[in-house]
């Protein structure tokens, strides 16, 4: 089938979700918030012009499907997420909705809908820029939200997971048990397109490209290192027990290690996205007693991301001993890198092929929710869309031709499954 009488209806939609969740910088949909809510019940009401039928999962994420289909077929699985980071893009995640919807309107149109049915799956809750907390729709359908989880409070407004998924409409209670919500026997297979968010593919030229696997992370939103304050005059260093320049030694030492082990070959992303002094207190005059950060480590190696973190807590300890200071450990979050189905991936590469795209892969450094559905034992395949400038600010660039392109590769797999 050939999708390109479709790009208009798919560039009406991002014009018009871009419209719903500008901020005056960017795009703001927060996760189980309003400008989520708002992208869904806009989602809702277009599918229902499409004539296609439209229904909220017990983890309050909006499933998609042609009006024959009853459910209960093995199904292929097409889907990404509704939100997006504050002052974000408007393609990370909602690319992948659209892609889903547009396959759906095909058929529909077409009166050739596939032998397995596809339905798509809108999730919600997957950036972890406001709960501290990634994959939250998805985990819930798996049983992966834990009471600590459901506790995390909003970056704004503080109302806890729990209240907001179940202003949602979500079976907290379910989700709390850790109930199973999603039948992995009716899913066949899980596909997701998302846009690149690095330069890999802008740089090779690469309109697509297949992912093989997807990055896994242990993090930490806040370790609080506390030392000593006092005056900047006054103190010898000696006698100091700065937090700032045990946070700075730390940063340090983690950047050499991670050096060492890219010289061996080893994957690995070392960050520390969030640095500071408590506002209250800090004065150029005044040696700190206390330094916040993140840390972030990710890997396509669940060893890795092991033997690194230990690294880092001996590396503390080691600090704390030299300089006087503390390190305070908030709860330790992680996530399981994921490989993608050989199957699922060599039928997307044959996609490719039959429309000479080239057939090139390249791993997410990024988490998705496909790394939650390929490792609960479902086959899952990815296609990234070429993307300028990044990811996870305004300026995402994704050439409407390129995303059709990605589109007609995922449509030709749903026949090829």
């Amino acid at each position: 089938m050939e999708l390109n009488a479709l790009a208009p209806m798919a560039e009406q939609l991002f014009d018009d979700l871009r419209r719903l969740g500008d901020d005056g910088v960017g795009i703001t949909r927060d996760s189980y918030g309003e400008g989520e809510t708002a992208a869904a019940s806009y989602l809702t009401e277009w599918a229902g012009h499409q004539g296609l039928t439209v229904s909220r999962d017990r983890g309050a994420n909006l499933v998609f499907t042609l009006p024959d289909d009853d459910g209960q077929a093995p199904a292929t699985w097409i889907g990404s997420h509704l939100d997006s980071v504050p002052q974000g893009g408007n393609y990370d995640g909602l690319a992948g909705i659209v892609a889903g919807l547009l396959c759906l309107v095909d058929q529909r149109q077409a009166q050739r809908p596939t032998s397995t049915p596809v339905r798509v799956l809108a999730l919600r809750g997957e950036e972890s820029a406001w709960f501290g907390r990634a994959y939250m729709g998805s985990s819930a359908l798996f049983g992966k939200l834990s009471e600590a989880d459901l506790a995390m409070t909003h970056r704004s407004h503080g109302r806890t997971l729990g209240q907001c998924m179940a202003e949602a409409g979500a079976d907290v209670q379910a989700i709390r048990e850790g109930q199973t919500l999603f039948d992995t026997s009716r899913a066949r297979a899980w596909l997701e397109l998302h846009i690149e968010q690095g330069p890999v593919m802008l740089a090779r030229d690469m309109p697509v490209a297949i992912v093989p696997g997807i990055r896994g992370n242990v993090r930490h939103n806040r370790v609080t290192c506390v030392g000593e304050a006092g005056h900047s005059g006054a103190v010898p260093r000696w006698l100091r027990h700065d937090a700032m320049f045990a946070v700075a030694d730390l940063i340090t030492r983690l950047d050499e290690h991670w050096r060492a082990l890219l010289e061996r070959g080893i994957d690995l992303v070392v960050t520390t996205g969030i640095v500071g002094t408590d506002p209250a207190e800090h004065a150029i005059s005044r040696i700190p007693g206390k330094v916040d950060f993140s840390l972030e480590v990710r890997s396509q190696s669940p060893d890795t991301l092991d033997v690194f973190y230990e690294l880092m807590r001996t590396e503390c300890r080691a600090i704390e001993r030299d300089r006087g200071v503390q390190f305070v450990f908030d709860r330790r979050l992680s996530s399981a890198p994921a490989i993608m189905d050989a199957h699922v991936s060599s039928l997307l590469v044959d996609a490719c092929r039959a429309l000479d795209l080239p057939q090139e892969r390249v791993p997410s450094g990024a988490g998705h929710d496909a790394a939650i559905f390929a490792n609960a034992g479902i086959p899952s395949g990815m296609v990234f869309v070429r993307n300028a400038n990044g990811s996870h600010n305004p300026h995402e660039s994704m050439a409407i031709d390129d995303f059709m392109r990605g589109v007609q590769v995922m449509a030709d797999t749903t026949y090829r499954l």
